[in-house]
Order: C-alpha cells, then sequence, then structure tokens
C-alpha cells in the first residue's frame, strides 16, 4: 500500500512536488536502493520489539534485584510508573521511524535531524546502539545459560553449576542463534511469530499455575510491602534502584525500527509495532509480576535465593511443576536473544553501508540466495562472543562489559529525539504521527531517559567493593573515550552521516531484490 508524502519532504528527498511513494519508493526517496527482501507483515515487526522486550525474560532476571530493592510495593508499582515513562519514549521514536523507515533507524534519523555537525550525531548515536545491542545479546545469552543450568541442577542433583560452564553454554546459544539468522528473513519471521505466542502462552500458564496450585498466598496489603536490603541507609534511595527491575526489561524495542526495510508499509508499521510491543508488554507483564509477588512464602528466603522466581514456583508448586515452567522461561530467553541479535545484525548492516565501520563493505553485503546480511549476522555474533568470554574469568569484568547495554541504548533511544525536539516545526512527520501531542510526548521522553540513565549508573549495592561497584560509568566513558579518539583521528574526514547512493531513478536501477 502506498504512502503520502510533503511537498517540503519530497524536496528534502530530492523529490519536487507531493507524489504516493510506496515502501521502496520510500527507501529511495532517502538515497537506497532496496537490497534487503520485505516480508515482514505488521504483526512480524511487532513481534521482534515483543520478543527482546520479553516479559518472562526481563521480569525473572531482574525479581530478584527488585525484592531487595523496594520489595513488593516498587516491584509492582514501580513497574506501572516506569512502564508509562516507556511508553512515552515509545510513542516519541515511532514518530521518527515513521518519518525515516530504514534499517539505520537510530543513527540514520539523527544524522537527518542534526541542523549542524550531523555527522557526529550520527556516529555517536550508532556507535552507543552498536555498544548496547552487542551487549543486550550477550546479556540475554548469559541469562539463558544461568536459567538452563538452574534447571539442570533441579533436573540431576549432582549437577553443579559453574561460571566456565555458564560462559561456554552461552557461546553455544549465540552460535545457534547466529545460524538461525543465517537463513532466510522467512525465517526469522517464523520464529518471531513463534516466540510471541510461547510468551503469551507462557504466560497464562505461569500467572494460572501460580493463583490456582499454591496453598497459600499474601494478603491484599502485601503489595505495599516496602524492603531495602541494599546496604544504603536511605529508603528512597533504595526503591528509585528498584525501578531498574522493570527498565531493564523495557528495552531493545528499537527493533521494529531496524525491520523497516524488511516490512510491508514500514512508515505505519514500525511505529505500531514499536508502541504496541510496549504497551502489550506493560500489561502482561503487570500480571506476571503480580502472580510472583502473592506467591512468594518466605520473604527472606526468597529474597537470598540464588534465583528468587525459581525459589517462589519450587515453594508453591513443587519441583517437578517448577521444572516444567523454567522451560517455558529458558524458551523466552532464547527466542529474546534471537531477536535482539536480528536487530543487532540490521544496525551493523545500515551502519556499513553508509561506511561508519571497519570493513563496511563487508557487514553491508547481502547473500545472494537467502537475501540476509549473513556477514553482519556473523560479526554481530563474535563480537558478542567476545563480550561474554572475560566471564570466564570473572563474573565482575562480564558485569562490567554488558551494563552498558541498557544505558547505550537509551542515550541511542535520546539522541533522535532530543534533535527532533530542536528541529520544532521543521520536523516533517511521517503518517503516523503525535501531531501537536508530538513536542511534550519528546520532552518527557527525553527527561525520563536522562533520570534513568542516572539511576543505572548510581552504586546499586552497599558497601562498595571491587565486587559491587557499578561499572557501567566506566564501561559508558570506555566506549565514549574510543568513539571520541577514532571520529577526531579519522572518521569526522571520511563519514558525513547518512550517505545517499543518488536520486530515487538512480538508487532505484541498484535494487537488487
Amino acid at each position: 500500500m502506498q504512502q503520502r508524502i510533503s511537498a517540503s519532504r519530497a524536496k528534502a528527498r530530492g523529490g519536487a512536488a507531493p507524489i504516493e511513494l510506496d515502501d521502496d519508493a520510500t527507501l529511495h526517496a532517502m538515497g537506497y536502493p532496496r537490497k534487503l527482501t520485505r516480508r515482514f507483515q505488521a504483526f512480524d515487526n511487532f513481534a521482534i520489539s515483543f520478543t527482546i522486550i520479553n516479559i518472562i525474560s526481563g521480569i525473572f532476571s531482574g525479581f530478584g534485584f527488585g525484592l531487595n530493592a523496594g520489595g513488593p510495593g516498587v516491584l509492582v508499582f514501580g513497574w506501572i510508573g516506569v512502564s508509562v515513562m516507556v511508553l512515552f519514549v515509545g510513542a516519541a521514536m515511532a514518530e521518527v521511524a515513521s518519518a525515516y523507515p530504514t534499517s539505520g533507524a537510530l543513527y540514520f534519523s539523527a544524522g537527518k535531524l542534526a541542523k549542524r555537525h550531523k555527522g557526529a550525531w550520527s556516529w555517536y548515536t550508532g556507535w552507543l546502539n552498536f555498544v548496547g545491542q552487542v551487549g543486550g545479546t550477550a546479556a540475554t545469552g548469559y541469562a539463558a545459560a544461568t536459567f538452563v543450568q538452574a534447571f539442570m541442577a533441579l533436573q540431576w542433583p549432582s549437577y553443579e553449576p559453574t561460571p566456565h560452564r555458564t560462559v561456554l553454554i552461552t557461546g553455544l546459544i549465540i552460535v545457534l542463534q547466529g545460524l538461525a539468522n543465517t537463513y532466510t528473513v522467512q525465517l526469522v519471521a517464523v520464529l518471531n511469530r513463534i516466540s510471541v505466542w510461547w510468551l503469551l502462552s507462557g504466560l497464562v500458564v505461569i500467572v494460572t499455575a501460580l493463583i490456582v496450585m499454591p496453598e497459600h498466598h499474601q494478603s491484599a496489603s502485601f503489595v505495599t510491602h516496602f524492603a531495602n536490603n541494599t546496604g544504603f541507609t536511605s529508603g528512597l534511595y533504595g526503591g528509585m534502584l528498584g525501578l531498574l527491575v522493570t527498565s531493564w526489561t523495557f528495552t531493545g524495542f528499537d527493533g521494529s525500527f531496524h525491520m523497516s526495510e524488511e516490512t510491508v508499509r514500514a512508515t505505519v508499521n514500525a511505529p505500531r509495532g514499536i508502541t504496541r510491543a510496549i504497551a502489550y508488554s506493560a500489561i502482561s507483564g503487570l500480571l506476571l509480576m503480580l502472580a510472583l509477588v502473592y506467591s512468594i512464602r518466605d520473604y527472606d528466603r526468597v529474597a537470598s535465593a540464588d534465583a528468587p522466581p525459581v525459589q517462589i514456583l519450587i515453594d508453591g508448586l513443587g519441583v517437578g511443576t517448577a521444572k516444567v515452567l523454567l522451560l517455558i522461561v529458558i524458551g523466552a530467553m532464547l527466542f529474546c536473544g534471537l531477536a535482539n541479535l536480528t536487530s543487532n545484525t540490521r544496525q551493523i548492516f545500515a551502519f556499513s553501508r553508509d561506511g561508519a565501520m571497519p570493513g563496511s563493505r563487508w557487514w553491508h553485503s547481502v547473500s545472494p540466495r537467502t537475501r540476509t546480511p549473513v556477514k553482519a549476522v556473523w560479526l554481530a555474533v563474535a563480537c558478542s562472543l567476545a563480550l561474554v568470554l572475560p566471564g570466564w574469568w570473572s563474573h565482575t569484568a562480564f558485569t562490567a562489559i554488558v551494563s552498558v547495554n541498557v544505558v547505550g541504548l537509551f542515550l541511542a533511544y535520546a539522541v533522535p529525539i532530543l534533535l527532533r525536539l530542536r528541529l520544532g516545526d521543521e520536523f516533517q512527520p511521517g503518517p503516523w504521527h503525535l501531531g501537536r501531542w508530538g513536542r511534550p510526548v519528546g520532552i518527557v521522553a527525553v527527561s525520563w531517559i536522562l533520570l534513568s540513565s542516572v539511576l543505572f549508573m548510581l552504586p546499586q549495592a552497599s558497601p562498595v567493593t571491587v565486587d559491587s561497584f557499578n561499572y557501567a560509568p566506566v564501561a559508558l566513558a570506555a566506549v565514549l573515550a574510543v568513539a571520541t579518539v577514532w571520529w577526531f583521528t579519522t572518521a569526522r574526514r571520511r563519514f558525513h552521516g547518512p550517505v545517499s547512493y543518488g536520486r530515487p531513478d538512480e538508487v532505484a536501477a541498484m535494487d537488487l531484490v
């Protein structure tokens, strides 16, 4: 179906008057030939962000931290409040996605929305996005490996989880996800459809089991219970840290943006994919959070357990049922990692297409057989494995590297939204837009990102030691330092932001699909 474009925007993209543009013509007007297969329907686009957000994976991974940083009160009401804030971020991003539906997504729109220094804005956004996504793939694989070992320990009591085994299992998971992404985009779309139903069905099974099977549930007032076991004397500070559980979960919804060049009616379906994924995750996640909170039998025992949600399942449902539900959780984490790697690959493909990465001509090539950026897939796999490897010697070192995941992603989210605000009425929206609400929504979105980023970089446990220190500021500073040195030594002379390959008629002749 064709989309409408305004006269001023048509001129900015090389046109001369209002014209009707279909998906490929929109891409051509932005200066790119079509190289990827456009097989993602609206549901497929929604599925990739919904799968990366992955409320089962996020809640089961962060629940224990929340029990000690605020307890049920912060877990439940913090979930509601942060979900609303993230929806503001998603809506602001969706408006930009409708205007610039490309695989480059955040870095491309940053380069287009900046009035000056387009190359620099695009450069920093792209590298924050890249590092955040690689860290996300590594962290999700590591979490899945941790829960795989928890299952194995329940199934075979003689099995002993070790850091070395966790790293090996993580590596195997990431390689298998790379193989799945190597084949056609149709396979990825099918797997993401399955993942949505896996998540929703798994949610129903877990919540129903926690409601029906336990002999004991907490009273209604338990949802207001507050606990601060962070070691800090300030309850307010402890509670603020508890908000990070929800923020950890709601990352990666830019996946719908990155899949724009493979989505039908991308100017509408990509922004809808972003906002629907956040909204549906918020509602379904609240149900799961409430079910877990009210099923806690012994608070202190659960809060001190290695995997608190698993302990809740064992206490309330028994070991046998807990093992079955744990398989659902592991499956959700595997789907999450697969979708995250897909999004990461498309960002690499687009960033390389504009010459922003070493060996760019390799990473933006597309397999003539599968119509997927196979080399970019394996670059993403290699980078993720490189981040996991330090976990062989030190879990603290691994945490330091992947801690930049959430901060890097959300700062990359903030840049195009901020630039869209600075552009004011000069911003030319796509078919999906917020109208007069665009500015206030954007202001709330940027404000929340800045606040949550500060929270992510503060100490999260006391006393602060080498093992408990929050290395997110160090990791972020290292990434920005490398990007800055690189920029001023060589990149600024050769990278000037998103590249146009010619006029629409010229790039149309370059289409490979």
